[in-house]
C-alpha cells in the first residue's frame, strides 16, 4: 500500500453532546488561543498533501495499549456487554463509521495522557454519527447541548454549528473531561458528571457524605441513564479488548490519519468542493457536518476535511480551475419585512431566498438578520469576517389581520356571537367623524340596554390583536 505523506492532520477537538451546562471556570480558552485554531493544516499554496508520512500499524492495538481504567465486572457492565454482543450488525456499523474519526480522537487523547477508553465515548454518545441530534437538542459526535457548546466557544451561527465539527467538538469534549477528572479525581465520576452534570454529582456526593456513605461512582444515587453510562463505555472496552469472545469482528483500522484539514483562501461552494475533490457527497457531508449552508467561508476560520487521496485530487483540480469558486454571498436585512419584500429589495428570486435560508412560509425576517443570496456584480466578494463570525437569522410571524368594526348595528340577530374588530381611528381635527363615532356609541348603548329587556341583542366589541413572535 502506498504510504501517503501528509502535511497537516493533528488537529484539535471539542466537547460532548450529552454534556450538561454549568460549573464553567474562567480559564476556558478563547477562540484565538484554542488548540483547534492553531492546528496544522494543509495550505495549498505552500505545500502538498503528499508530503506527510503516515505509519500503518493496527489502530485497535494502539487503543488496547492505552487502556487505563479497571474493568467494573458489575451486573450492569455484563448486561451491556450482552446487549452489544447480541447485536453484532449494529456494533459493526458503528465501528465502521468510527474508522474516519477514531485515529484523530485517539491521537488527541494520547497527547493529553488520557486513558484511551475516552476515545470510545462517541460510541456511547452518538454511535459515531457526526450529525446525530437528540430529542434534547444535543448534537454531534460528543452530543453537545447548545449552552454547553457556547460555554466552550463552539460557534453556532447561520453558516456553521461547530458542535458537529469533528475537530472542534473533540477538543472541547476532552477539555471538559479533563476538568471533570481534576474536580472529582476519578474517570468514572468524570464520565458520570459529563452525562449528568458536575453540580448534580457534587450534590449526590454531599448527600452520601452526610449519610456516612461512600462517595465513589457506584455508591451514588443517580438517574438510570447515568447509572448505565459508564457500564456502556466499559462494555465497548471489553469488546475492543477481546472481540472474538463476544462474536464481534472489528473492522481493520490502520494507525494513520483518515482525513486532512484544508485551508482555503477564498469562499468556495460546497458543490464545487465535492466536484473538485471527486468525493461522494455523503462522505463529504459526514466529514464536514458543521456546514449549514452551500458555501464554505474563508473568513470564518473554517476548515474543510477531506480524505487524503481526495485531498490530493482537490489540490490538483483547484490549480487548474480558473472560474469563480463561490456563487453565494451574505447580506444583513436592514428592516423587518416579509420574504417577498426582502427578495424584491435584494433583487433575488423569492423561492431561492426562502429555500437556501430555510424560511418557512408566512414568516417575516427581522432587522439585523443575515441571509444567503446568490452573488451578483453588485456583491462579488467573499463574505466579510464580521458577518461570517456573527451571522444570525431571526424570524417572526406577522400580526393577524383584524376586521374593522361594522358601521351600523342593523341586521344584528338576537343571540349572535360578538365579532372581534378594530375600532375606527378618529382624528382629532375631524368633528364629523367624532360625531359619527359618538352616535355609533350611543346607538350601541341603547341597543345593549334594550337587549337586557329581551327586545334585541347586539354586542359591539373591539380588541387589539396580539403579535406572536418567534425567532430562529
Amino acid at each position: 500500500m502506498r504510504c501517503l505523506m501528509y502535511a497537516a492532520i493533528f488537529i484539535a477537538a471539542l466537547l460532548s453532546g450529552c454534556a450538561s451546562t454549568g460549573d464553567w471556570s474562567s480559564d476556558i480558552p478563547t477562540k484565538a488561543s484554542s488548540k483547534s485554531s492553531k492546528a496544522t493544516r494543509v495550505n495549498l499554496k505552500n505545500q502538498s498533501v503528499s508530503k506527510i508520512y503516515a505509519p500503518s500499524d493496527n489502530l485497535w492495538l494502539r487503543i488496547r495499549d492505552g487502556f487505563q481504567m479497571e474493568a467494573m465486572n458489575t451486573p450492569l457492565e455484563i448486561e451491556q456487554v450482552r446487549w452489544l454482543s447480541a447485536r453484532p450488525a449494529y456494533v459493526h456499523r458503528s465501528m465502521a463509521r468510527s474508522s474516519k474519526y477514531l485515529f484523530y480522537i485517539v491521537q488527541e487523547v494520547h497527547a493529553r495522557n488520557m486513558p484511551t477508553e475516552i476515545a470510545l465515548l462517541p460510541f456511547v454518545e452518538s454511535a459515531f454519527v457526526t450529525n446525530a441530534k437528540s430529542s434534547a437538542k444535543a448534537v454531534g459526535l460528543w452530543q453537545f447541548m447548545p449552552a454547553t457548546g457556547k460555554a466552550f466557544r463552539l460557534t453556532q451561527n447561520v453558516f456553521r454549528d461547530e458542535r458537529r465539527d469533528v475537530v472542534q467538538s473533540t477538543d472541547a469534549a476532552l477539555d471538559y473531561l479533563q476538568r471533570l477528572h481534576k474536580q472529582f479525581g476519578s474517570w468514572e465520576l468524570a464520565l458520570a458528571a459529563y452525562n449528568w452534570g458536575a453540580g448534580n454529582i457534587s450534590k449526590a456526593q454531599k448527600r452520601n457524605a452526610a449519610a456516612g456513605l461512600p462517595i465513589d461512582y457506584e455508591s451514588l444515587t443517580v438517574p438510570r441513564e447515568t447509572r448505565n453510562y459508564v457500564p456502556k463505555l466499559m462494555a465497548y472496552r471489553q469488546i475492543v479488548l477481546d472481540p472474538q469472545a463476544y462474536g464481534i469482528i472489528l473492522p481493520e483500522l490502520e494507525n494513520h490519519p483518515y482525513f486532512v484539514a484544508i485551508e482555503l483562501d477564498s469562499d468556495i461552494d460546497v458543490a464545487l468542493a465535492i466536484k473538485l475533490a471527486e468525493i461522494p457527497a455523503d462522505e463529504f457531508h459526514s466529514l464536514n457536518s458543521s456546514f449549514n449552508k452551500p458555501v464554505i467561508l474563508s473568513n470564518a476560520n473554517q476548515q474543510m476535511l477531506l480524505p487524503f487521496a481526495h485531498a490530493e485530487i482537490f489540490q490538483e483540480h483547484l490549480k487548474q480551475y480558473n472560474k469563480p469558486l463561490s456563487s453565494w454571498t451574505a447580506v444583513q436585512i436592514r428592516k423587518t419585512e416579509s420574504v417577498d419584500q426582502a427578495a424584491k429589495t435584494l433583487g433575488v428570486d423569492v423561492d431561492t431566498l426562502r429555500e437556501v435560508n430555510g424560511i418557512p412560509k408566512g414568516m417575516r425576517i427581522r432587522a439585523g438578520s443575515t441571509v444567503i443570496i446568490p452573488k451578483t456584480s453588485r456583491r462579488p466578494g467573499d463574505v466579510p469576517t464580521a458577518i461570517a463570525e456573527n451571522a444570525s437569522l431571526s424570524l417572526e410571524k406577522p400580526a393577524p389581520a383584524v376586521p374593522k368594526c361594522p358601521k351600523s348595528a342593523k341586521g344584528a340577530k338576537h343571540g349572535a356571537k360578538p365579532v372581534k374588530c378594530a375600532a375606527p381611528t378618529v382624528s382629532k381635527g375631524n368633528s364629523s367623524v367624532k360625531n359619527a363615532a359618538s352616535q355609533h356609541k350611543s346607538a350601541s348603548t341603547t341597543l345593549a340596554n334594550s337587549a337586557k329587556n329581551g327586545n334585541a341583542a347586539l354586542t359591539s366589541s373591539s380588541s387589539a390583536s396580539k403579535r406572536a413572535n418567534t425567532s430562529q
